[in-house]
């Protein structure tokens, strides 16, 4: 963790300089500032964010020959810290558009930020707001409701008339919870349920134990990171036989190493990047995805195994080429209010995990391109049948 938060923060530092830059080129530098959470419960989300956004920057480093600073910030998986983050970035480093976090709650502490800086934001997770009451906000991230309707009519197709659900005490508890009451009532699946537990807690047993006297046909999960595994590994340890179900929020190694061979054969969406080449050839988003995994590798000399970084990738994407259509000065509130109208009008951008198309009033800018069902088998994710 240190050596990344020094990597970062030379980066960071580096960018700030603006080597071998005149003052008047510097001024017209666009300014990304992104919050993640670098240590606390959600690092494991918030570290693989922050990598995934150095391959962003590597890949595409300027946009109309105007280079482009990335400023990092830790939140420390702190909601009142990310929002304490973004008012830094919009009011000290002056950037022209906000990018994060780790987790919901955090996202919506920046994403108020931006609406009352009027700062364009693009976040990385589900954010669940009012668009007409924010209207500088957009995200990256597949709709909760989009995703969990592919898990329920995967549970239809294996069967399930029953679930018990588990998830987050928190604002991502509640969205995959809503989501799944939807969508599983219709399908003829009955919610057995609703037990909470925190990120920080060290044990679900006693929620696992309901759930278990309920004899629910399969289980949903709504955690996330390396905290959501908690649910699999007690069912495993009370000998519960039904499928286990989570949802995109659970795709990184971390929680695979920990969930280890209680989360065998676990399924649930993600974007399509996870397993890009599994993809049929032709898949629209194929191609960017090997290339997002050829920068990954190039930047952070590792590969990238999770979806979170992917993300990052993507908001990038998204962000350069709304700037290559904005007008005025980068660091004007003339540019930021252009660059908000750009990202709003985002027509078939091909990312890694959709393809995005924003319009006024949507938060959200994909759709059934941007999932598929995957199984963990053995350590890997393998696309399901």
């Amino acid at each position: 963790m240190k050596s990344l938060m020094q990597t970062l923060t030379r980066s960071a530092l580096a960018a700030a300089l603006g080597v071998g830059l005149t003052a008047a080129a510097f001024a017209a530098d666009l300014k990304v500032g992104l919050s993640v959470s670098l240590s606390g419960p959600n690092s494991s989300l918030g570290v693989p964010y922050a990598k995934g956004m150095q391959a962003a920057l590597a890949y595409k480093p300027e946009v109309n020959g105007r280079k482009i600073q990335l400023i990092v910030l830790d939140d420390g998986s702190d909601p009142t810290t990310a929002g304490r983050n973004a008012r830094k970035l919009v009011e000290e480093d002056k950037v022209d558009v906000l990018m994060g976090t780790s987790g919901v709650p955090a996202a919506i502490a920046m994403a108020q930020v931006g609406r009352d800086a009027k700062v364009p934001m693009i976040g990385l997770t589900p954010i669940q707001l009012d668009a007409a009451e924010n209207p500088w906000v957009f995200t990256v991230a597949q709709p909760t409701q989009l995703m969990i309707d592919a898990v329920v009519q995967r549970m239809k197709k294996d069967g399930v008339k029953s679930v018990g659900y588990i998830g987050f005490s928190d604002a991502w508890g509640d969205l995959v919870y809503n989501a799944l009451m939807k969508s599983a009532p219709e399908a003829g699946i009955k919610v057995l349920g609703n037990e909470r537990y925190a990120r920080a807690d060290a044990s679900v047993t006693g929620q696992v134990l309901k759930l278990v006297a309920m004899k629910p046909d399969a289980v949903m999960t709504g955690g996330a990171g390396t905290p959501g595994a908690l649910p699999f590994l007690a069912l495993a340890e009370r000998g519960f036989k039904g499928p286990v179900y989570g949802q995109h929020g659970l795709i990184n190694p971390d929680f695979v190493r920990v969930v280890g061979a209680s989360g065998q054969n676990a399924l649930m969406p993600t974007g399509p990047v996870i397993v890009a080449e599994q993809l049929p050839e032709g898949y629209p988003t194929k191609k960017i995805a090997m290339d997002f995994r050829a920068a990954f590798q190039k930047v952070n000399n590792a590969p990238t195994s999770d979806a979170f970084s992917a993300y990052s990738f993507d908001g990038w994407l998204v962000f350069t080429d709304a700037a290559a259509r904005a007008k005025g000065e980068p660091g004007t509130p003339e540019f930021r209010l252009s660059l908000r109208d750009a990202i709003a009008s985002t027509k078939e951008v091909v990312g890694t995990h959709g393809v995005y198309n924003f319009k006024p009033g949507n938060l959200y800018g994909v759709d059934e391109r941007a999932r598929v069902i995957v199984k963990l088998d053995n350590g890997q994710w393998k696309l399901a049948p």
